[in-house]
């Protein structure tokens, strides 16, 4: 699990590193960026990763969130991934800023020529997890997930499926019924095919109905948000935590948009909510 490091600066005491590697679940090079807390110096730390938007890279949230003062408070490790493998060869892979390059939706692809590389669900929730135990001090057994828009959803969907891996999970605006929006009826044809059955998997609104998650999901959703009415619907997702007995604190946030100003702006309840359940121990 070798890594090569792209860049490494000094940060509030830790370190915000960018690397790359080659991936096996996306048969490409991906990079990932990680902010590792001083507190790492003394022993394994938890690690909190978090899930990009549409157009969006690894390079992103690090360095528009404002999040790595309070990480460094905190002791947590932030990981970000790419949103997507790149430059593989697939054509139209650039064509569209809502569908292939930096659009994954952290799916793993089952359609032809999408499946030999966009299988991002197994690289978020198997592969960069273990290539961070094996490289950084990371405590496997203290994980959370966030994300942003498309990566929020990718943060709900990798939370409901896999419990048993992250302790908390919380989102920023996300697409929580993909079944049921234009970005998610575009691209889950594409990638899964045109059985909606096979959607149920990557959809929030379907999963939480089949399975709680042992915590509390947080959402903050800007009410000025310009995709609120068409993609994002946080009112589906509501309604079925309500259903299915799912403790969510959905927070709509008057005035406030789509953007990283938004994010940035309630970052600190996010890591604050994450470091309450993964730094018990």
């Amino acid at each position: 699990m070798d890594i090569e490091i792209l860049s490494e600066q000094r940060s509030f005491g830790g370190v915000q590193g960018f690397y790359r590697h080659t991936s096996d679940a996306c048969a490409a090079p991906m990079r990932f960026a990680v902010y590792t807390p001083p507190q790492a110096a003394h022993g394994k730390v938890p690690v909190l990763y978090y899930l990009a938007g549409l157009t969006c890279s690894e390079e992103t949230f690090v360095i528009k969130a404002g999040a790595q003062r309070l990480a460094a408070e905190l002791g947590l490790m932030l990981v970000a991934p790419d949103t997507s493998p790149r430059n593989t060869g697939i054509a139209g892979e650039n064509e569209a800023w809502d569908f292939g390059t930096a659009a994954g939706f952290y799916v793993d692809a089952t359609q032809a020529p999408w499946s030999a590389h966009f299988n991002m669900y197994s690289y978020v929730t198997r592969e960069l997890p273990a290539l961070i135990a094996a490289n950084f001090a990371a405590d496997a057994t203290r994980q959370g997930v966030f994300g942003h828009s498309m990566g929020g959803h990718g943060a709900l969907v990798c939370a409901l499926r896999n419990p048993q891996t992250y302790r908390s999970v919380s989102a920023f605006a996300p697409i929580v019924a993909p079944s049921r929006c234009p970005w998610g009826e575009n691209a889950l044809p594409r990638f899964l095919g045109d059985d909606k059955s096979r959607w149920k998997n990557y959809d929030a609104t379907e999963l939480v109905q089949q399975k709680i998650f042992p915590g509390t999901i947080l959402i903050d959703q800007g009410e000025a948000d310009k995709f609120l009415v068409e993609q994002l619907k946080p009112e589906l997702f509501e309604a079925a935590c309500a259903r299915a007995g799912q403790a969510l604190m959905l927070r709509r946030q008057p005035g406030y948009d789509h953007s990283y100003y938004f994010i940035s702006t309630f970052i600190e309840d996010h890591l604050r909510h994450h470091a309450a359940v993964l730094t018990q121990g």
